[in-house]
């Protein structure tokens, strides 16, 4: 359930019913109702709504509500911009500096999609053919398990490698952002968008990487397993690459 005092702290003596509606039903009933549309949907419809009606301190409100939900700056800065063509354009003016001053705070990736860019992925360098960027999700050294968001810039693409495991082990790759590309050996290249699930077998040699022309980001997920070691083999080359 959505926690919300606004309502009571602002106007609980000026108008003590007014401000139950808005805490506990508008925003205790209605914004709870996450099974039926998540708060990140939500804040987007109420920021349209609210520019659209030209309401800018209600907009400026929601865009920190919004922010809270998991709504980033770009994604902020593009909603404006395609709002802007629907409510007018000098309401998109008013609302992107309250845009640059709610997000003043962060220095937002510009690429990674949801999960962010993270940092130049300098450990595996002399592995990858240009720069690629590293940011972790999650870590559990218990199973082990490790979740990263690999970022790679345009034509970037790690060397031919294969993930060696006695028993269990592998890779999973989920795209996030961008368009790239996986490819076993003896096998044709899957190109990957955002939403593909390739699942990568112990002891296959593959590679994967960006397209030429697009950024590409994918989540790797390592699989537990034993005796597990990452063999980094030869690049792909130019020749290989610039076929896709």
């Amino acid at each position: 359930m959505v926690k919300q005092t606004a309502g009571r702290d602002f106007l609980g003596n000026l108008a003590p019913k007014f401000a139950q509606l808005n805490d506990d039903v508008l925003f205790g009933e209605i914004w709870s109702r996450e099974d039926k549309l998540s708060l990140r949907d939500r804040s987007m419809i109420t920021i349209a709504a609210l520019m659209g009606a030209k309401n800018f301190p209600q907009v400026k409100a929601h865009l920190e509500i919004g922010k809270a939900h998991g709504i980033t700056k770009t994604e902020a800065v593009e909603i404006v911009t395609q709002l802007g063509f629907y409510t007018g354009w000098p309401n998109a003016w008013t609302v992107f500096p309250m845009i640059e001053e709610i997000y003043a705070d962060e220095e937002e990736d510009i690429h990674g999609g949801i999960f962010g860019m993270g940092d130049p992925n300098d450990a595996y360098a002399e592995f990858f053919v240009g720069q690629s960027y590293l940011k972790p999700i999650a870590i559990n050294e218990d199973i082990p398990t490790f979740v990263g968001n690999v970022t790679f810039e345009p034509g970037c693409r790690n060397n031919w490698h294969i993930h060696k495991a006695s028993k269990g082990g592998g890779q999973i790759l989920i795209g996030v952002e961008g368009e790239g590309w996986y490819q076993e050996e003896g096998k044709e290249p899957q190109k990957m968008v955002p939403g593909t699930v390739i699942i990568i077998p112990p002891n296959v040699k593959h590679w994967h990487g960006a397209s030429k022309d697009e950024w590409f980001s994918h989540l790797a997920i390592e699989i537990p397993g034993e005796d597990s070691e990452n063999q980094w083999l030869e690049a792909v080359s130019d020749e290989e690459y610039l076929k896709l």
